[in-house]
């Protein structure tokens, strides 16, 4: 059975582990960058990071991008959004359907 993780400031994610996902703090780049990398490797198959350490991780979130697992999916967090989550939902919806059908097709 897959397994899905949370990553990102403590006040943005510690919610989810109500919800039964396991969570990951992470201070800083670095850190998360080794924390990504064991998920990886662990059998994780959803990754949310918020989208504020989603920035510091660019480059390695980047290396999973064509691989089936893990799915890495920006979440917003409690502070410094970016709008990068949603950005990239809409985008995936677009890729699937062939329509914004958030906007309708109209940006």
């Amino acid at each position: 059975m897959y397994k899905i993780a949370v990553m990102g400031a403590y006040d943005s994610i510690y919610g989810f582990a109500a919800l039964g996902l396991d969570t990951f703090p992470v201070s800083d780049a670095k850190e998360g960058e080794n924390i990504l990398r064991s998920l990886a490797s662990e059998g994780y198959a959803v990754i949310y990071i918020t989208e504020a350490l989603a920035a510091g991780l660019a480059h390695e979130i980047k290396k999973y991008q064509e691989q089936v697992i893990p799915v890495i999916i920006q979440i917003p967090g409690v502070s410094d959004n970016t709008g990068a989550g949603v950005a990239g939902v809409k985008k995936s919806v677009e890729q699937a359907v062939g329509s914004d059908i958030i906007f309708g097709g109209n940006d």
